[in-house]
């Protein structure tokens, strides 16, 4: 069975391997947008006419799911995909929920691009899930143009963290698939002060709720 994943830029990858590690019957194909990443700065007309022929594609291509692997598009388009596509489609966004529940200082991180953190989605995610908590959210704007470049480093992080580690923050939360890249950094600046959460696991685990609930198909059976 064929499972397309998609990214704007190279974060994507490391959910598409996760997927391949736990899954490897499955016939991973990654795709990103090289030619417009980053998306987190682009208008939702924008994201939406860059993402939208890519994901046709790889339904042409025969995937039985798409998993979205860029929270901006995630939560900048939710609806509408589900609106325009009748393919499952498992969308990554910022873990608010278990970083709520997690924190013990009440002060929680979401490190994310601006398209994220001015989605109606994740304003909803914080008022459903984090009214009782303090959410910090740092500028992160360039974080992934520098980790596409390869010009992401320890001071840069350090920079744009500390602040919300000396207000408290227990826990960050990675909302954006390029940062994974860069987890261990971040834990390294954190410390023991924060921990670091991002979705992979999570989205493997949605990813095999709907294949489960997929209507079994010839190959399956042979």
């Amino acid at each position: 069975m064929k499972i397309g994943v998609f990214d704007s830029g190279i974060g994507g990858l490391s959910v598409a391997r996760a997927i391949e590690r736990k899954r490897p019957d499955l016939d991973v194909i990654f795709v990103n947008d090289s030619k417009h990443v980053p998306y987190g700065t682009r208008t939702p007309e924008e994201i939406y006419g860059f993402a939208v022929p890519i994901f046709k594609d790889l339904i042409a291509q025969g995937c039985s799911v798409i998993v979205v692997a860029c929270n901006t598009v995630s939560t900048t388009l939710r609806m509408r995909l589900r609106e325009d596509f009748s393919i499952p489609f498992v969308l990554l966004e910022p873990m608010v929920k278990p970083a709520a529940a997690m924190t013990k200082t009440g002060t929680i991180t979401v490190c994310a691009t601006p398209a994220t953190l001015h989605s109606e989605r994740y304003h909803w995610l914080k008022d459903t899930y984090a009214s009782g908590v303090r959410v910090l959210e740092p500028d992160c704007a360039d974080w992934s143009y520098l980790i596409e470049h390869n010009r992401m480093n320890t001071d840069k992080i350090r920079e744009d963290i500390e602040p919300a580690l000396q207000q408290g923050t227990d826990v960050i939360v990675l909302g954006c698939t390029h940062y994974h890249w860069i987890q261990g950094e971040i834990q390294a600046v954190a410390g023991k002060r924060a921990v670091v959460i991002q979705p992979e696991d999570a989205v493997v685990r949605q990813l095999e709720r709907i294949l489960a609930a997929l209507p079994a198909t010839p190959q399956q059976h042979s």
